[in-house]
């Protein structure tokens, strides 16, 4: 088991602060369209789906940091999986939303 803690990349303080500032940036735009109800219903559930997958790009450029250098094998591998299970997560939630919303208004 290799413990070459040099190689890896933590990130910088710099990089965490702009994950930081785009998260909470990508969490008030969602928040605003739901509570002002200033979108169209099918335009908020765009809007905060759309939002939400971009968020979890950000999370896992900034906060895992994974990235498309050459050489990284098990990175590729870890966002192609991670990018399945947001498709899975984002999805299947809003199939359970909107079955349940067909199943409780009708």
């Amino acid at each position: 088991m290799s413990h070459n803690h040099d190689a890896v990349d933590h990130g910088s303080v710099k990089s965490y602060l702009t994950g930081f500032v785009l998260s909470v940036i990508l969490t008030a735009i969602p928040f605003w369209a739901v509570m002002t109800g200033e979108l169209s219903p099918g335009a908020t559930l765009g809007t905060v789906v759309l939002l939400a997958i971009v968020q979890i790009v950000v999370h896992l450029k900034y906060f895992l940091h994974l990235s498309f250098k050459p050489g990284s094998r098990e990175n590729t591998v870890a966002f192609l999986f991670s990018a399945l299970i947001i498709v899975m997560v984002v999805g299947l939630s809003v199939w359970i939303i909107l079955s349940s919303n067909e199943m409780m208004m009708y």
